[in-house]
Order: structure tokens, then sequence, then C-alpha cells
């Protein structure tokens, strides 16, 4: 479980009125839920990840991961959480066997398991064909492969996907999908943090519509049609930005 109660985070602007980048956030994700945290760039979904994380401290409100807080007890909620970020990158010199492993043991795995789970992902993932090449050798598809590997190694409940198909092409995005669908039969909490809203209306069960660090809408995609009379997750985003564009004409 993961539950965010009014986590709020304001950054002070020397000269400038300060920043909420997120504005009294509060919602919920059960096991085996993929939630969908939805919106344009800048709308505060990096921001709340990195306080999830225990990466950056709320100015306001907690959000809790299997009942630990990510202010009083961080390192606890790290151990808690796999993280899949497009930005992240492989030790070049390390093969993906040598650094599942180094991840592992960051982790505190038992050394009698580290082999079971990397078979186990080895074959979740179709890693076997490269899993002793150096990683400076392997094509993007293959890193993104051992990235998501990476972040399931330890097992954790919750899992946070930041931007996972960005830059990557039809077959990759694929092998996304694929992967949310396991995490969502192992039982995983799953939040997919992105702007690509078609794509997440494919692979989410529930979605949140940040706008403006605000969460505007919240709901199965059936609940927020009724609810903004819009069919798509992108018409519903275009209504919002009409009316803010309204408000502040």
């Amino acid at each position: 479980m993961l539950q965010l109660t009014e986590l709020t985070k304001t950054f002070t602007r020397p000269g400038e009125s300060d920043l909420v980048a997120v504005n009294k956030l509060s919602f919920e994700v059960a096991a085996g839920e993929v939630y969908g945290l939805l919106g344009p760039n800048g709308a505060g979904k990096t921001t709340t990840l990195r306080m999830v994380l225990g990466l950056l401290k709320p100015t306001s409100g907690d959000a809790c991961v299997e009942g630990h807080s990510a202010t009083t007890d961080p390192e606890e909620v790290k151990r808690q959480i796999g993280l899949v970020s497009a930005s992240a990158g492989l030790y070049q010199w390390l093969t993906p066997r040598e650094m599942l492993y180094f991840f592992a043991d960051l982790y505190s795995v038992p050394q009698e398991q580290i082999e079971v789970k990397l078979q186990s992902l080895a074959d979740l993932l179709d890693l076997r064909r490269f899993l002793d090449q150096r990683s400076s050798t392997l094509s993007t598809g293959q890193k993104q492969r051992v990235n998501l590997a990476r972040a399931l190694i330890h097992d954790p409940p919750v899992m946070l996907l930041d931007e996972p198909t960005r830059g990557l092409d039809i077959v990759g995005t694929k092998v996304i999908f694929d992967y949310v669908g396991h995490l969502r039969d192992m039982g995983k909490t799953v939040i997919v943090c992105t702007h690509r809203l078609d794509e997440a209306e494919r692979i989410c069960d529930r979605f949140g519509l940040l706008y403006f660090g605000r969460l505007k809408y919240e709901g199965t995609i059936q609940a927020l049609r009724e609810e903004t009379g819009e069919k798509s997750l992108v018409d519903m985003f275009l209504k919002l930005m009409q009316e803010k564009q309204t408000m502040t004409a």
C-alpha cells in the first residue's frame, strides 16, 4: 500500500513569489493496482516521486509506503520501492550479471537467494543471451531490460515507473507494457508517472490527473468519462487547459 496525505512542496524563489510544485496531494494505491499519475511537463509528477522516495523533503504532508513514513524513515522506504526511470543508466564496464549482484547486495538480499532471483528475472525479461556482456556493448532495448530487472532484484512491494517509455520504439514500449502486466500479476503496488496519456490509458487501472500540482480528477477511466464528459484522457487534459485559460483571460 502506498498512501499520500496532503503532500505539498513549495520552492522559494528569491525575488519572485514561491512556487507550489505539489499542492496538498492525497491518494492511495493498493497492492495489485496500477495507478497512472498523469500530467503535462511541469505538473509536479517527478517532484511527487522524489518526495515518495525520501529524496526531497515535503513542505507539509507525508507519503507512507507499507506503513513507513518517507519523511521520518526514508531509508526503510527506499528498501520498499523499486524505481524504473528513463534517465537511469548502467555501469558500462559491468555485465548485467555483475550489476544485478551488486544491487542485490546493496539491498541486503541474502546471498543464497541472489542467483535464484537473477535466474527468475533472466527468464522473465529475456536476459540470458547477454547476461555476461559488458553493458557498454548492449543495445538500447537490452539496457532497458537490465534496468527493469535491477528495479525488481530486491522484490520490493511498491514500484515507481517515471516516464518509462521515453525514447523507446514500439518494441521497447511493448516490453514496458508487458512488464507492468507482470507487476500487476505479482501483486505489486505500481505508479506509472507519464505525460503520454494514450499509453497510460492502455495499462493503468486508475488515474490521477495532475495540473499545476493539484489533483484535478481521479478515478477509473469510466468514472473520469462520466465526471468530465470527455472520452479520452487527452481530451480531459485539453478541457482542463481550456478552463485554465478562460480563468486567466
